[in-house]
């Protein structure tokens, strides 16, 4: 450096003159990294062009397709999509939540209140308009039957006492309301279907006690006490409100004898006929109560040497 000569340092000498297999491969690699660097750019390019047009910067990978298949689709509108929000609306929850909002201090006054007929009516007396108390007596009706038939002799299936049960009780919670309705609407008297369903559904009260009882304590004389005491006043219960709300003498007898009639003697029924009828069901189904075929042995008679003789005989003259 000093005295004008040139020193060569060949370590910081870069080899490039000689062609080799080993730097062949690294530029193809080095090249391969680079288009991968490149077409990922382009990908996250296109991607951020597409969220900028929708609206969805945020949105990346497959949450971001899905929004923007849907967005896409929008425009494409068909009848059945049309109707999809109606459907909808029916099929919420919250159209069945202001039928089942009560507080249990409510369910416990009104079935007291459905043992005590009213005096008052000359005015419509109000009805509840709330199905959880009522739908609640249904199924313990159901709970009191199946007890019934199982402390009873009678021997069936669990699956047929149980859909014979809710079939009963759930029939006549339904069918009659309806009938009194229509019958209601005939007299012009002022009622809802929902208020006709919490009035028979909170009368059922009477014959769940009635039930309950008679059906642990067997003795007729008992249950025909209970049937004209608790039932008779949850019956005059129903009677009293009908009353109320309904306008002309004829009116009222039509309609009030008819829902007095009926449920009276349906706990006539659950009371004597409702197992002689399940078990009819049940034979008709099934077929009876039958035991097992058995074989039996039988005696041989026993056959006299002549009459093997005859037969014998009978038999060389014939070959």
């Amino acid at each position: 450096q000093g005295g004008g000569s040139a020193v060569i340092d060949m370590e910081n000498m870069d080899d490039t003159s000689g062609s080799s297999f080993e730097d062949m491969g690294e530029m193809h690699q080095r090249m391969k990294e680079e288009e991968e660097e490149e077409a990922e750019g382009e990908a996250g390019a296109a991607e951020e062009e597409d969220g900028e047009f929708l609206g969805m910067k945020g949105l990346r990978g497959q949450l971001g397709r899905q929004v923007a298949d849907q967005v896409s689709a929008a425009p494409c509108s068909s009848p059945l999509r049309e109707a999809l929000p109606a459907f909808s609306l029916y099929a919420n929850i919250d159209i069945l939540r202001p039928y089942f909002d009560v507080e249990p201090i409510q369910v416990r006054a009104r079935l007291l209140e459905s043992m005590i007929p009213v005096k008052m009516i000359n005015f419509p007396q109000k009805i509840a308009g709330e199905l959880y108390g009522p739908l609640m007596l249904v199924f313990t009706l159901v709970a009191i039957l199946l007890h019934g038939m199982k402390t009873s002799d009678t021997i069936i299936r669990e699956g047929t006492l149980m859909g014979t049960a809710i079939g009963t009780c759930f029939g006549y919670w339904l069918g009659v309301s309806s009938f009194i309705y229509f019958l209601a609407y005939l007299c012009n008297a002022q009622i809802t279907m929902v208020q006709m369903l919490s009035l028979l559904g909170y009368g059922l009260f009477g014959h769940c006690i009635t039930l309950f009882v008679t059906y642990n304590i067997h003795f007729h004389s008992l249950f025909y006490i209970f049937w004209l005491g608790v039932g008779g006043l949850s019956t005059l219960r129903m009677v009293a409100v009908l009353v109320s709300r309904t306008v002309g003498h004829t009116q009222r007898l039509i309609l009030c004898g008819t829902l007095a009639a009926l449920h009276m003697l349906f706990l006539l029924y659950l009371h004597f006929a409702y197992h002689k009828v399940v078990e009819g069901i049940l034979d008709t189904l099934e077929g009876p109560n039958m035991p097992p075929f058995q074989r039996v042995a039988r005696d041989i008679p026993v056959i006299s040497s002549a009459v093997l003789n005859t037969t014998a005989k009978a038999v060389a003259l014939t070959q």
